[in-house]
């Protein structure tokens, strides 16, 4: 397992683009004063040492020295022994809408995305619990198995989009009884569905599946994305004004079905969270999991972590003797070999 001993300091390295636009800057800078004293080609003979090329080099090799100091000083470890720690939480299964529906933007940027931010702030408030992420739309797909790996979850997060799933619909009773069989086999934990959702259900028996979870001591909370008034669904790739149409031609408009989101809550012996305000809600949500009791859980890490920051600072050292040895000027003595130019014939 790979990690940074101290992250914080990769965030130096928004000083790599940064030097990159200075110097071109400057060099656009030099380039316009050089042209005021006349044509550059004409001047090129009576400036022979000047070399446009190695300082460039130059700056590049300083940059990329700079690059794998940053990485150093963020202490690049690998761990090498796999344990089992006993640790007390709970377990958590998130079911994520991946239909079509939520493209749509009447919560900016859209409900996907801003459903994707609860769960990254979900995931930073937990402590000790295990998370298992299940994407759906016509069908349910486990997308990340049960773990307490909070870095791979918001991996995982990141890279989902509506064409993650080949059938689409909303069938949210089939996300939650995929996520029921996601759940660990260690018993006498408890465990909770959190469903992320615009509440279109047009497949399944979504409240029969709540209640079906609360019969095994799972509660199920609901997380509606979207407003009651709706938006249209955007169509990928078709442009800013092209939308989703019905057979008769008509814009279709995708509306949040709260009373729906709630009574699957209800069933759930759980609470619904709307997204007017998602910073409020998942803070909500974490009180309402917090109220959950503790069980002590196994979960397997990485211990032992051992330093490799050895090997970034040899290509450090690289870059600035290459640096060192590159000059900016021309060498005349070996500017005066021209192996590619044939010789004057007399």
């Amino acid at each position: 397992m790979f990690r940074f001993e101290h992250p914080d300091f990769l965030y130096l390295l928004i000083l790599i683009p940064v030097l990159a636009f200075a110097s071109l800057l400057i060099a656009r800078k030099r380039k316009r004063a050089l042209q005021r004293f006349g044509n550059p080609e004409l001047l090129e003979p009576l400036m022979p040492g000047v070399s446009a090329i190695r300082p460039v080099i130059k700056f590049y090799l300083i940059l990329l020295a700079l690059s794998a100091i940053i990485f150093t000083l963020a202490g690049p470890q690998f761990g090498t022994k796999l344990q089992t720690v006993k640790r007390k939480g709970i377990e958590i299964m998130i079911a994520l809408d991946v239909s079509n529906s939520m493209n749509a933007q009447d919560i900016a940027p859209s409900r996907l995305d801003r459903a994707k931010r609860a769960i990254y702030q979900l995931v930073d408030k937990l402590q000790n619990d295990k998370v298992g992420l299940i994407v759906f739309a016509g069908e349910a797909y486990t997308q990340l198995p049960i773990t307490t790996d909070y870095p791979s979850a918001k991996m995982f997060i990141s890279s989902i989009n509506t064409d993650i799933v080949p059938t689409q619909g909303t069938a949210i009773g089939a996300a939650i009884r995929r996520s029921m069989s996601s759940f660990s086999a260690q018993e006498n934990v408890n465990r909770a569905i959190i469903v992320i959702t615009d509440g279109e259900n047009h497949e399944d028996d979504a409240i029969g599946a709540a209640k079906a979870a609360v019969e095994k001591g799972i509660k199920v909370y609901t997380v509606g994305m979207g407003l009651p008034k709706g938006a249209p669904i955007p169509i990928p790739g078709g442009g800013k004004n092209n939308f989703m149409k019905d057979r008769e031609g008509n814009v279709v408009i995708s509306k949040l079905d709260e009373a729906m989101l709630v009574e699957i809550a209800k069933a759930g012996d759980a609470e619904f969270i709307p997204a007017n305000n998602i910073r409020k809600g998942i803070n909500d949500l974490v009180d309402y999991l917090s109220k959950l009791e503790k069980t002590e859980m196994e979960a397997k890490i990485y211990t032992d972590y051992e330093n490799q920051f050895q090997y970034i600072a040899l290509i450090a050292l690289i870059m600035l003797l290459i640096d060192f040895i590159v000059l900016e000027r021309k060498n005349k003595y070996l500017s005066k070999i021209k192996l590619f130019e044939e010789e004057d014939k007399k």
